[in-house]
């Protein structure tokens, strides 16, 4: 098993230096053209927040995996967890907005100690779609885990969960050696209780992104083949396939230097430019919440540790007035999100 960039004490676990490789280099020398400037050209910049529709919380930045590519760095070793009075003060955020989406992320964030009770007082607010981003192993992981699936069934949880890939050797290289076989369990486990079976209300959705340095290919024909591979392989039944692309930040970063696969991947991106994915990248409709409760455009910037333009910066201090309409925070691995079809944590936007 890999470890984290922070247990391995990589100058890219720290953030000012993955920022410093992003806007340097083929950026610094105008090879290519800064996000900023890109945007720009299309009329479309500064980014504007509009209206909040989705509150995205990472409860922790514990894992039970240490997956190739993980943009949170996440890991065994990563001891960052929401405490109870940040959840609380999210909590009170919920009760006071008209977000329909609770999206709640991490690591794994089962593992967070008080992640069933907040995930119960938050179902009390009338939340229209309540997301966990599960890693299926941890319903494995553990005996105190297992009824995971009965827990999520009965509060009507949109189960979100990661699959590389439909065959085992693309899945544990990406996510670690049994990770594929364990994961087909979890997804069985969420079947038998009624997650991703044809007209069922309990949501199962499975993401994928790219094991190298290259793109996704058409979500919509991926779908079909994991759907078909997954029911002829192993009976298994889920609803949609969320096709995301790997952000040059992190252990994707990381990758892609040790690789030599950095400028490449930097080019194809920004090749793949499409301004009609800008009008809906997730950061103009979604606030990210970091585990001690700071606020950020999006999971990817609050890894980078960009924080949100303004003078509301913590969860205690939420005011939605001051927030909306913003300037979104921007920087180089922004053109993730707007290669080609678009990506975002539901998948392609355009």
């Amino acid at each position: 098993m890999i470890k984290s960039l922070h247990k391995r004490e990589s100058a890219l676990a720290n953030s000012k230096r993955q920022l410093e490789i992003l806007s340097n280099g083929i950026f610094q020398y105008g090879d290519l053209p800064t996000f900023k400037n890109k945007i720009a050209e299309t009329g479309q910049f500064p980014l504007k927040a509009k209206k909040l529709e989705i509150l995205q919380i990472n409860v922790g930045y514990m894992c039970n995996q240490v997956c190739a590519h993980c943009h949170v760095d996440a890991g065994p070793d990563r001891k960052e967890i929401m405490s109870k009075e940040t959840m609380e003060q999210c909590l009170e955020v919920i009760k006071n907005t008209e977000a329909h989406t609770l999206d709640l992320t991490g690591g794994a964030p089962e593992m967070n100690p008080n992640f069933r009770w907040f995930v119960e007082e938050a179902a009390k607010v009338g939340i229209k779609d309540f997301i966990v981003r599960s890693n299926l192993t941890i319903i494995k992981a553990n005996k105190k885990y297992h009824d995971l699936p009965e827990f999520f069934k009965k509060y009507n949880i949109h189960v979100v969960s990661s699959m590389p890939h439909w065959t085992r050797g693309k899945t544990d290289k990406q996510r670690g050696e049994g990770v594929f076989n364990t994961s087909i369990e979890a997804l069985k486990m969420l079947n038998s209780v009624g997650y991703g079976m044809p007209n069922s209300p309990l949501r199962l959705d499975l993401v994928y992104n790219p094991s190298g340095a290259f793109l996704p290919g058409n979500q919509a024909s991926m779908e079909m083949d994991f759907k078909k591979a997954l029911k002829e392989d192993f009976d298994i039944q889920f609803h949609n396939l969320f096709a995301i692309t790997n952000l040059p930040i992190s252990r994707f970063l990381d990758y892609l230097i040790a690789s030599e696969n950095y400028e490449d991947y930097m080019y194809e991106l920004v090749e793949a430019y499409n301004p009609a994915a800008v009008e809906n990248v997730m950061c103009t409709n979604t606030l990210s919440v970091s585990w001690d409760g700071y606020l950020y455009d999006c999971d990817f910037n609050q890894m980078l540790e960009l924080p949100i333009n303004g003078k509301t910066k913590h969860i205690s201090e939420y005011n939605e007035t001051l927030l909306e309409g913003r300037d979104i925070v921007i920087s180089q691995h922004c053109y993730g999100c707007t290669a080609g079809a678009g990506s975002s944590c539901q998948g392609t936007v355009a």
